[in-house]
């Protein structure tokens, strides 16, 4: 287990490109397609991260981060925490690389994501979202052996995320804004870092569900925020309990504003995107393109992340058949 964090640094666009070079056998490079939704309705474009290995983006990090692990590191096996899609990335890159895995999961994640997990190899230690929470903020679990990869607070992690800024500027130069849903703010970080290095006057957004909004209550405060109304729904990939300070410290660098978005207009965006495009996405998948059609975000070009589609389909057509739009 690490014993020292290392202090909070800005992300070089040539670490960015190193890491493009280092994970690209291991990623998917996601396609980036407009959605149709006529004259009325922002210019959207969704970056489809859903299409990854494990159907979610954090593989692009986890892979990054075990690449660079030291030989001894390797030796002892990693272990991460995660509500599911970081806990599959990091165990799928780490089977790659022949490395023990573990993940402290979050009891209430989807039976989808658990059995992904399982699949690829990872021990799995089931515990309530505020012990998992907790345990985050410690970098450290009782029972839980190895090098610790930390699912959102990492260099390393966070730059393999930034590789998807470069795409997204190769495949739409015009983006004026990019909106990315926020967890613990690794996702908004890397691609925010990314876009600011290449075209610093497109607008960085992210976005969280109502019932845990941290980040923008952090930027209304102007300092890392705890919220204390948070709820647990099916937007179980975003939104956390707080505000790291570490990483507000990282995303005020990367991020021009926050939004906040209801339950109704996520699982309206879940069932457009399935409509309009045949796209699955999880609940904090959705979060973007839910931001973009309440024109907070401006006309466009928009890019919408896609952050992942891992969510039980029994549920997913259960969310989209409450839907109205």
């Amino acid at each position: 287990m690490r014993t020292t964090v290392e202090p909070v640094r800005s992300i070089e666009l040539s670490e960015i490109r190193a890491a493009r070079e280092r994970i690209a056998n291991t990623i998917a490079r996601t396609p980036l397609i407009r959605l149709e939704l006529g004259a009325e309705f922002p210019d959207v474009r969704l970056k489809l991260e859903n299409l990854q290995p494990i159907n979610a983006y954090k593989l692009r990090g986890a892979a990054n981060a075990v690449a660079l692990l030291s030989e001894p590191e390797r030796e002892r096996g990693v272990w991460t925490i995660s509500a599911g899609n970081a806990g599959q990335g990091v165990a799928y890159a780490a089977r790659q690389a022949g490395v023990p895995c573990a993940v402290v999961v979050v009891e209430t994640a989807p039976k989808s994501k658990l059995e992904r997990m399982k699949g690829l190899g990872a021990k799995l230690i089931p515990v309530p979202y505020d012990i998992a929470w907790k345990a985050l903020e410690e970098r450290s679990f009782s029972g839980a052996d190895g090098t610790f990869i930390h699912p959102f607070d990492d260099h390393n992690f966070i730059t393999g995320h930034a590789t998807m800024g470069l795409e997204i500027l190769e495949d739409a130069p015009d983006t004026a804004a990019v909106i990315a849903s926020i967890g613990g703010g690794g996702l908004i970080t890397g691609v925010g870092s990314a876009i600011k290095a290449l075209k610093p006057e497109t607008k960085v957004f992210g976005v969280e569900p109502e019932t845990a909004a941290p980040a923008a209550l952090s930027f209304e405060k102007g300092s890392p925020q705890v919220f204390t109304n948070w709820k647990a729904s099916f937007v179980d990939g975003a939104g956390g309990q707080s505000m790291f300070p570490r990483m507000w410290e990282r995303m005020k660098r990367a991020v021009d504003d926050y939004l906040v978005v209801s339950l109704e207009e996520t699982k309206n965006a879940m069932r457009l995107m399935a409509e309009k495009a045949r796209v699955i996405s999880e609940g904090a998948g959705a979060l973007p393109l839910a931001a973009a059609l309440s024109g907070r975000a401006g006309e466009g070009p928009i890019v919408a992340i896609v952050s992942g589609g891992n969510i039980d389909l029994n549920k997913f057509c259960e969310l989209i058949s409450q839907a109205e739009y």
